[in-house]
């Protein structure tokens, strides 16, 4: 019986798996987006998840936890600074496991794990915001614009 083992082994070592898991996370957050095997995505989502909601906090703590499981200084600062604060409306739920199917060679289940908004996405929908209120505000000019009056007959302004 597994009671309480809620650690997924995958087939190695404590001290692989781990490295494996750092490295993968670390890897997810560099492209946001990973392509793996399905068991090892959904590992790694755990993980992502909880070091999103460090970098929602962004706490001199949570900066230390998350430095407890991913190295690299350049990439901590990288999900404080840009990636933490896309997710701060969102209660949870920052990543998405896309199923692909079997993989040749082995018959392997794989997986597409990446962060529900992108880099690229969120540009996409900051500009969109950003043209709207724009839109919005040349409404506003036009508006407050008085229209020239034109004559019955000619059709000419006056």
């Amino acid at each position: 019986m597994r009671h309480s083992d809620t650690v997924k082994k995958l087939g190695r070592t404590k001290q692989h798996r781990t490295a494996m898991l750092r490295n993968m996370v670390a890897q997810l957050f560099t492209y946001e987006r990973i392509r793996t095997t399905r068991p090892k995505a959904m590992e790694v989502r755990r993980y992502a998840e909880r070091m999103i909601g460090f970098a929602k906090k962004n706490t001199i703590g949570a900066r230390r936890e998350v430095a407890k499981f991913i190295g690299d200084r350049t990439l901590i600062k990288k999900l404080f600074d840009v990636i933490g604060p896309r997710f701060t409306d969102r209660p949870g739920g920052y990543t998405r496991v896309l199923k692909l199917g079997p993989r040749d060679g082995d018959g392997a289940e794989m997986a597409i794990i990446e962060l529900v908004i992108r880099e690229e996405r969120h540009k996409e929908k900051a500009a969109k915001t950003a043209a709207a209120k724009e839109k919005g505000a040349k409404k506003a000019k036009k508006a407050a614009k008085p229209e020239k009056k034109t004559t019955e007959k000619t059709g000419e302004a006056k």
